[in-house]
Order: C-alpha cells, then sequence, then structure tokens
C-alpha cells in the first residue's frame, strides 16, 4: 500500500494563492441548501428513529427504486432486488476486486483510466493492461487484440473496467457505433464489464448514448453514485449487478461494513422522489458548460500551438497532451511555484505511461480562476518549452494554432 499522490497534491493545491484545476470537487455551492434542509428536517421529524438506526446490507429499498428509476434515463430497466447501495461507488470498485481478483489476475482498463478504481485494484495484486483511447473512446479492434493477445498468454482477464461516458480523465465519451462492439467483444471473450457512470447525466449537448448495461444485463455490472448529481458528501453510490454477483456482492459489503448509512439514503430518497432535482441538475449542467467553454478558450487563447486537448462533451474533464520532450510531473513544482495546480498524466496509468499528459479539472474554480489559473500554467509551459528548444529537442514553432486535437491523441507512447 502506497501513499496517494494525487492526495499529496490536494492539501497543496487548496492553499487559497494557488488556482486549483487538479481536483474533481463538483460545485456544491449550486445547490438549493432551503431544499435540502427540508429534506433532513422531514427525514429526522418523520422516521428519525429508524433513520438513525442500523439498516439492511442491500441498502433501502425505497432508494433501490429510485436509483432503478434513474438509470432508467439511459435506457436501463433495473429490478431495485438487483441494486446494492454502497459507500459511494468507490466501495463497489473495491468490493467487485475483493469478489473477482486473486494475485497475478489481469485487470483490461482504458488507457488512461480513473485513478481512484487504478488505486484500488492495485491493493489486490492485479496487473492493470491498458487499451488506449481516442477521441471516440476504447478502440473496439485494440480491445479485442489485447483480449486475444492475453489469452495466448494464459492470462487471466477477470473484467473490463471503462468509464464511457465523460470519461474520467480524458473527458471523451464512446460513440454509439463502438459500444455494441466492445460488448460483444467482452461477451465473446468471457470478460465481465464493469461499466463506472458517475457522469452520465451531466452532458452538455444532449444525453448520452445507451449505457453498456442496457445493451448486456447478464455481462456488464453497472456503478453510480449520486455523488455528481446531488452531493458527494452523503456517500452514496450503488451497483447494479446480475443476481449471482448481486448475492454475493452484498455478502462481502456486509462483511465490509455491514451497512450503508440509513440517514443518509433516506435523505437521497426524498430528495430525488420529492423534489425537482432536475430543476437543480440543470443548474449544474448550466454552470460546468459555462466553465468547460472558459478553460477551453482559455487555452485556445493562451497555450503555445504545440499543446492539445479533447473537447467535453460533458462531465468535469479536459486531457492535455503536451510536446513529447515535457514531463508534466517533473513540471509540476515549477506549476505549484507559478501559484496553479494541475494532475500530472503518469497518474492515470498503471504501468508508467503518461508522462507527456496533465488532466485540468474545470467543475470547481469560477470562470475568472480558471482563465488566471490557464494563463499561470501557459507561461509555465512557455518557459518549459523553451529551455527544450535552446537544448536543441525541439524545432521554433511556424503556424497557427487550430485547437484540434491530433486524432490518435490516446496512443501508446
Amino acid at each position: 500500500m502506497t501513499a496517494s499522490e494525487i492526495r499529496a497534491l490536494f492539501a497543496v493545491a487548496a492553499r487559497p494563492e494557488i488556482v486549483s484545476l487538479a481536483g474533481g470537487m463538483p460545485f456544491t455551492a449550486a445547490l438549493p441548501f432551503d431544499v435540502v434542509g427540508d429534506v433532513m428536517h422531514e427525514v429526522l421529524a418523520e422516521e428519525g428513529p429508524a433513520a438513525l438506526q442500523y439498516g439492511g446490507g442491500q441498502g433501502d429499498p425505497r432508494l433501490r427504486e429510485v436509483l432503478g428509476e434513474l438509470m432508467g434515463r439511459e435506457g436501463i430497466h433495473a429490478s431495485a432486488g438487483d441494486v446494492v447501495v454502497t459507500v459511494g461507488s468507490q466501495q463497489a470498485l473495491d468490493l467487485l476486486a475483493r469478489m473477482f481478483c486473486d494475485p497475478g489476475d489481469v485487470i483490461v482498463a482504458e488507457g488512461p483510466s480513473y485513478v481512484g478504481a487504478l488505486s484500488a485494484f492495485s491493493q489486490y495484486q492485479v496487473d492493470v493492461c491498458h487499451v488506449p483511447l481516442d477521441d471516440d473512446g476504447i478502440d473496439p479492434d485494440l480491445l479485442d487484440a489485447e483480449l486475444d493477445r492475453l489469452a495466448r498468454e494464459g492470462r487471466r482477464v477477470k473484467f473490463l473496467y471503462t468509464v464511457p461516458n465523460f470519461h474520467n480523465p480524458a473527458g471523451v465519451t464512446l460513440v454509439e457505433a463502438r459500444r455494441d462492439r466492445v460488448v460483444e467483444i467482452a461477451r465473446r471473450h468471457g470478460v465481465l464489464v464493469l461499466e463506472d457512470n458517475p457522469y452520465g447525466l451531466l452532458g452538455f449537448e444532449g444525453d448520452p448514448p445507451a449505457a453498456l448495461r442496457a445493451r448486456d444485463a447478464d455481462n456488464v455490472v453497472y456503478l453510480g453514485t449520486i455523488s455528481k448529481t446531488f452531493c458527494p458528501g452523503l456517500r452514496i453510490g450503488w451497483a447494479l449487478a446480475p443476481p449471482a454477483i448481486r448475492e454475493r456482492l452484498v455478502l462481502v459489503k456486509e462483511a465490509a461494513d455491514l451497512c450503508s448509512s440509513n440517514f443518509a439514503q433516506a435523505v437521497a430518497y426524498r430528495y430525488f422522489s420529492a423534489y425537482p432535482w432536475q430543476q437543480t441538475l440543470k443548474g449544474f449542467r448550466d454552470v460546468y458548460r459555462e466553465r468547460r467553454d472558459t478553460l477551453l478558450e482559455a487555452l485556445s487563447e493562451d497555450l503555445p500551438a504545440e499543446v492539445t486537448w479533447t473537447h467535453p462533451r460533458g462531465g468535469f474533464y479536459v486531457w492535455v497532451k503536451l510536446p513529447e520532450h515535457l514531463d508534466a510531473k517533473a513540471m509540476l513544482a515549477k506549476a505549484i511555484t507559478a501559484r496553479v495546480a494541475y494532475v500530472p498524466g503518469g497518474s492515470f496509468y498503471a504501468d508508467g505511461q503518461g508522462s507527456s499528459y496533465l488532466r485540468l479539472s474545470y467543475c470547481f474554480p469560477p470562470p475568472d480562476r480558471i482563465r488566471e489559473g490557464v494563463r499561470r500554467l501557459a507561461g509555465v509551459v512557455e518557459e518549459e518549452l523553451d529551455l527544450v528548444r535552446a537544448l536543441g529537442g525541439l524545432p521554433t514553432p511556424t503556424g497557427e494554432r487550430d485547437g484540434a486535437g491530433p486524432a490518435a491523441w490516446g496512443g501508446v507512447q
């Protein structure tokens, strides 16, 4: 077990003089606090003794029904009996890895991949094999080839872990044309799919395609959370699993924590069942869309022509590609000195890739701080490029940028 570099970074980035484009913290100030207060008061007034008591290991049945309705927005037909409420979707990742993985097993994941998932998987001594992303999500041909290679080598692949909507950290979304192929390839290889979808309701340009779970209810475990659509402080996530997996998942969860908070579940149930949460969600989308647009505009105006990035259609993140000669982790100390923070790309790989990438988050800082943060970051990048040019590592740039990322930005370096 090792300390998280990102957690250490957030402690520094929290200093008020630093513009943090690092953390993916939801903008909870946009919540209707009067409504949240009313919900909590109702829970205590109407069901206080039960809400403050222990609960069942699978979760509040009322909340599980509501979560089924939320998943219906992505084409999923779910039974509340197959939903397991967890302490955030992060706990679901840990419990599923505990259930399935033995030391030396393989998990296939996108490259880059969510750092929290990589952290959870690492505790069970597995090998994570990355399949590159491009602007359309995971490449099915490369996925098929990687699973063929692992099968020839006799490696046991326990599951494919994927974030198909508004990917963390890459910001891309798996296109409709690839979704059926990914599901078919996983089933053909006998590989379970873990579909992690924290950002699915936070699209800025229409709804995302139907979930992978909607295409294959028997071979896909769907993970969700209310942390991005309501508040992360309640720590409520869930897993929608086929019955055989669900039964064992409940047993593993009860061994881990006995049960999730009855009070938090009751608050979430009342909020999503009795209050106009869709209007609050629209407000979140508007806030995040404005901040995304601000970040993309600032990047286009301030960053050198050699730098490219993704164009997210939802979620929280932009994935930035530096010239190959620059190391985002080595550059971070200079960025902190310049009072701006980001997350180096190597944190999102299990195998040492990603040194020339970095993740920028636009969800929390207001637009003026985003612009200032990019201005500071641009100065750091320019200094690093000038140094490399002086040493003969890069030619002097010519021409103007067009703001578009390269077609295969996510490839192996």
